[in-house]
């Protein structure tokens, strides 16, 4: 970035001599556009470098308080000034570089890394933003437009990352191409994972139920895009691997169908469709046939058929001569049913009992799905009744643990959908019974589109019937939280970031006591 600096005292002397203002204010928003560019690069990074991703953090971060848009709104007044009073840029120049107030330069959950995709990232806005500052210096109007270019870093940041997103593209290819063959020379059967939810428990359910009869890899974490999955196969997938379990995400139709033409699944699993991603699906509609292109070549395909949505494909898959394995947690005539209830989980298989007072933790109609691919892969159900008894819980997904001082913590900050902030709510009341404090500590849910305000007003509301403390953290959802728990009788607490939310809760909670964190949102949200 010192590119850029080192720019602006050679064009400043020799187009400004003796304009000693102009060159000033200059310098300034060249200053605050290379501090703005680390604050906005390190959103693009951390939202995967889609194209809008940027410019909308931006909105949304400039009118989080009455303050950033108090700020932002001076900028803009300050930039149409700084036309006839040069010297009106550096306020500018104040805010771009020094807001929004809020947004961490370094980052407190997670810093910019540069990795060589940042580097590249970086360099093209560098240039874009150079030219711009060159033009408006050549033109005469450098103070103007060094104040607007300052403004304008994160559609920049947005415009660079659409420039080089063919370029990645082509370069991850290479990964790709070695993986696809990896995958062809191992042979391993495939199971492929997708859903709205469940997918990464899900996917550690089948490797467990299928790790005490067969060699198993799993793709690990969340790496579920056609980058982490290619790292997955290159890294992890040995020679004599019989199961390749792959969890495959999207945030666009047509991703999971690109994703499947070089890891082709035998066997496909949808856990659940929801408004997750709604934000970037616009319908759930949408959602669904997203979802569905993980079913297109599969010879199975297992289905939780209690949503209507995916009961319809399974009765098309069927139809077209698939396999289909359909799971419930409520019909027992599915061809598997895992019914829940406070004296354990009860398993059937085609109608017959496979195990009773089962305690297992885990969703059941994720355990469901991972039954299904177990037996349809060979898995004997003896093995599998045994292993169900100590099945893994994902990291960060309603793992429960206990404190020094005895209280009970239900540590859900990886959930962020509504189907499953109301299975932790029960959980929490379940965990917490009696005349003990049960504190709910939450940012709320994002990535909602239209339905997110009312998500939120809704869970607030299910959240106060349980919890006797509600903990509000950040901005991003606090009026909708804050209308949900209006009139509530459960003790409201705001909070502007999350390790103020865990001090508070150290020093309130005490044994017998439970807290349950629900979603957590990284420092890039207001």
């Amino acid at each position: 970035m010192g590119v850029l600096l080192a720019q602006v005292p050679v064009l400043s002397a020799s187009a400004f001599a003796g304009h000693g203002v102009r060159a000033v204010a200059v310098m300034a928003c060249a200053l605050a556009t290379v501090l703005a560019g680390v604050r906005w690069l390190r959103v693009a990074q951390r939202e995967h470098y889609l194209a809008d991703a940027t410019s909308r953090f931006a909105l949304r971060w400039w009118g989080s308080s009455p303050l950033n848009a108090a700020a932002v709104a001076a900028a803009g007044i300050a930039l149409v000034a700084s036309g006839k009073w040069p010297a009106a840029a550096m306020v500018t120049a104040v805010v771009a570089g020094g807001g929004p107030v809020g947004l961490s330069l370094r980052g407190r959950t997670s810093a910019l890394a540069w990795t060589r995709r940042m580097k590249t990232l970086a360099a093209l806005w560098l240039v874009l933003q150079g030219a711009i500052l060159a033009a408006g210096i050549l033109l005469g109007l450098g103070p103007a437009v060094s104040a607007a270019g300052a403004l304008a870093v994160p559609a920049l940041v947005d415009l660079a990352c659409v420039i080089t997103t063919p370029f990645e593209r082509r370069a991850a290819g290479t990964y790709v191409a070695r993986a696809q063959a990896r995958l062809e020379k191992v042979a391993p059967t495939v199971v492929a994972v997708t859903g709205s939810y469940g997918k990464t428990s899900t996917k550690g359910y089948v490797a467990h139920l299928v790790a005490g009869s067969k060699t198993v890899v799993a793709s690990p974490a969340s790496f579920n895009n056609r980058a982490g999955l290619a790292r997955a196969v290159n890294e992890h997938l040995a020679e004599g691997t019989e199961v390749f379990v792959a969890e495959m995400g999207t945030y666009a139709k047509g991703e999971i169908e690109q994703l499947c033409r070089w890891i082709r699944p035998d066997i496909a699993v949808i856990t659940a469709v929801g408004p997750v991603h709604l934000e970037r699906f616009g319908t759930e509609e949408r959602i669904v046939e997203a979802k569905a292109e993980i079913l297109h070549d599969a010879r199975c395909a297992v289905l939780v058929v209690d949503d209507e949505r995916l009961a319809a494909l399974a009765r098309r898959c069927a139809d077209a001569g698939m396999a289909v394995r359909r799971v419930s947690a409520a019909d027992p005539a599915a061809d598997v049913c895992v019914l829940a209830s406070p004296d354990g989980a009860r398993v059937m298989v085609a109608g017959e009992e496979l195990a009773d007072a089962m305690a297992f933790d885990g969703r059941p109609t994720n355990v469901g799905c991972a039954i299904a691919v177990a037996l349809e892969l060979g898995v004997a159900p003896g093995e599998v009744v045994e292993r169900l008894g100590t099945l893994p819980t994902a990291p960060h997904r309603l793992e429960v643990s206990e404190t020094g001082g005895g209280a009970v913590v239900l540590d859900d900050t990886y959930n962020a959908n509504p189907a499953g902030a109301r299975v932790a709510l029960e959980t929490l009341a379940e965990r917490a019974a009696g005349e003990v404090r049960r504190v709910v500590v939450t940012p709320g849910m994002v990535e909602l589109g239209a339905r997110q305000a009312e998500e939120n007003e809704r869970f607030a509301r299910q959240a106060a019937d349980v919890a006797t403390d509600v903990v509000v953290v950040g901005r991003t959802n606090r009026r909708a939280l804050l209308r949900g728990l209006a009139g509530a009788e459960a003790r409201v607490v705001v909070v502007a970031r999350r390790d103020q939310a865990v001090t508070w809760v150290r020093q309130h909670l005490g044994p017998g006591d439970a807290v349950l964190y629900e979603n957590d949102l990284p420092d890039h949200y207001p």
